[in-house]
């Protein structure tokens, strides 16, 4: 079964001829294979010479792209991932669809490390490299023949080609790529490390190529149905990864509306983003994802930021939802009617006490600031890796409008100054800022394992944080005795393993270490 979107009218498609519907060939791109030399140059080099390279090597417009899409903030880069697994997990997690790595063989096994660790179960492709084969050009050629034996009709729909640092710092043009072969679609993206700050963003990096390809799939004739069926209702598209059940509470947020949730994008399946090019709207949940609006915006869809997270980010988001979708006023405040008071009573009913501290890298922080204001948290701090856009200025401003210092883009510098400066009864962070604060015997939690995987949305998002949060509130005064009891051990001249007790020698003079000339990038920051 074959359907047509209806993107074709909003792009006034049907005042053109047809033989205008399909783009007339563009003269071939001549490129100079031998020329995209590099003088192995590594991730060791630095970021500075490795954009300076690529920019030499032919990749200026790319890196332009990028720096447009994922502006840095006052450093260049968080302190986490390589930013290319982003990107890898976005292809491992859809159906049929093959991945292809192409970089430097140290990173490529911390990424597929990572990949595996996180639950993937699909197989990585990799085209190592020397340096004769990056000089000569010999490495496209390498990654064109593996993507012509990937490429399956009967196995796949898509291939996704990932240039890692070195590559796109030596310009190997993946555009040059085949668009399709029998069929199945060929994506090809750089997504190097002194590009793409956050692993987050390179989510959208893939995201947003697979809709401008599947775009334009729609705009030129009918294409594949959704698994289940075109939905009968209006739907809204989720934009950003999101725990399992948050879509789930969503849809129950809309039906009253007479809508239905959508595709969240990332897909699971090259089909699903036609249907999520085919809807009334896109929630833009993770604010971050700027390829991706770039291409429904195209589209003609209207974005809504921010996300129905405890009672006023409920109320607001069904009011905006509402205006974007053409709801009637009065069937959007029946709505607000209904759910607003089982929100409140859900937040009144687990309420949480205590100072914190909050920080992540998975662009969901905001969100999740503003359930712990209103389920009664003294909330100080909220750190993201993730740059400020304008779908989240609504959660920014009301956080701030709760005395909550907000910062974007904030290294483990700003997360750690925040703990230090407020002293928080709880600290949510990454894994140094949690390393530090149990370190002080404060009381800590990971948060992109155990806040960001959890319901955020809804009745079931008000009360999914308290527990395990006032558990670990409960917990100080373990750590106190823990503290007590380790007092001194393992600091300073005493950490380490000795057979005998060690003793202070202060007659030795540590040697000074300088600050190396260059930032590391990828797997070797």
């Amino acid at each position: 079964m074959s359907v047509t979107l209806d993107i074709a009218d909003l792009r006034a498609r049907k005042e053109r001829p047809a033989s205008t519907l399909v783009a007339a060939a563009a003269p071939a791109e001549v490129v100079n294979l031998a020329a995209v030399k590099s003088d192995g140059l590594g991730c060791h080099s630095g970021k500075d010479a490795m954009r300076a390279a690529a920019e030499a090597a032919g990749m200026s417009e790319t890196l332009a792209q990028l720096q447009k899409d994922y502006p840095q903030g006052p450093h260049d880069q968080p302190q986490s991932m390589c930013p290319a697994f982003g990107s890898l997990r976005v292809g491992l997690r859809m159906r049929r669809t093959a991945t292809i790595l192409s970089g430097s063989a140290c990173c490529v096994y911390g990424l597929t490390f990572t990949s595996h660790f996180y639950g993937a179960k699909r197989t990585v492709g990799y085209v190592p490299f020397n340096s004769e084969t990056l000089v000569t050009g010999k490495l496209f050629e390498d990654i064109r023949e593996a993507v012509f034996d990937v490429a399956k009709p009967a196995e796949y729909d898509a291939v996704v080609v990932i240039n890692l640092c070195v590559p796109s710092a030596s310009g190997v043009p993946l555009r040059l790529l085949p668009k399709q072969i029998d069929g199945v679609r060929i994506i090809g993206i750089d997504v190097p490390g002194f590009g793409v700050p956050t692993h987050a963003e390179a989510k959208d990096v893939l995201a947003g190529a697979m809709l401008k390809f599947a775009r334009t799939e729609a705009e030129q004739g009918p294409v594949q149905a959704p698994r289940a069926g075109r939905s009968e209702r209006p739907t809204v598209t989720l934009l950003g990864e999101m725990f399992p059940a948050d879509p789930v509470v969503i849809g129950a947020l809309l039906e009253p509306l007479g809508l239905s949730a959508g595709p969240v994008v990332p897909t699971r399946e090259w089909r699903e983003l036609y249907a999520a090019l085919d809807c009334a709207a896109v929630a833009a949940i993770h604010p971050f994802y700027t390829a991706s609006i770039r291409e429904f915006e195209a589209a003609g869809r209207p974005i809504v930021g921010s996300a129905p997270v405890g009672h006023d980010g409920t109320a607001d988001w069904l009011d905006r939802i509402g205006e974007a979708c053409a709801v009637k006023r009065e069937t959007v405040e029946l709505a607000k009617n209904r759910l607003l008071p089982m929100i409140k009573g859900a937040l009144q009913a687990t309420p949480i006490k205590g100072r914190i501290t909050l920080s992540g890298y998975e662009g969901s922080e905001l969100l999740v600031g503003r359930l712990l204001v209103e389920s009664g948290a003294d909330l100080r701090y909220v750190g993201t890796a993730c740059p400020r856009t304008p779908y989240s200025e609504a959660d920014r401003e009301w956080l701030e409008a709760h005395g909550v210092v907000v910062r974007y883009r904030a290294s483990l510098e700003d997360d750690l100054a925040a703990m230090f400066e407020y002293r928080p009864d709880l600290a949510i962070g990454t894994t140094p800022v949690v390393q530090k604060a149990k370190a002080l015997a404060i009381p800590a939690l990971y948060f992109t394992n155990l806040i960001s995987a959890r319901p955020l949305m809804g009745v079931a998002g008000a009360g999914s944080l308290a527990k395990v949060i006032n558990a670990a509130l409960g917990n100080r005064h373990r750590f106190d005795t823990m503290r007590d009891f380790f007092a001194g051990v393992g600091e300073g001249h005493t950490a380490g393993i000795w057979e005998d007790v060690p003793k202070l020698r202060k007659a030795v003079a540590s040697v000074p270490r300088g600050k190396p000339a260059h930032d590391p990038i990828g797997e070797m920051a």
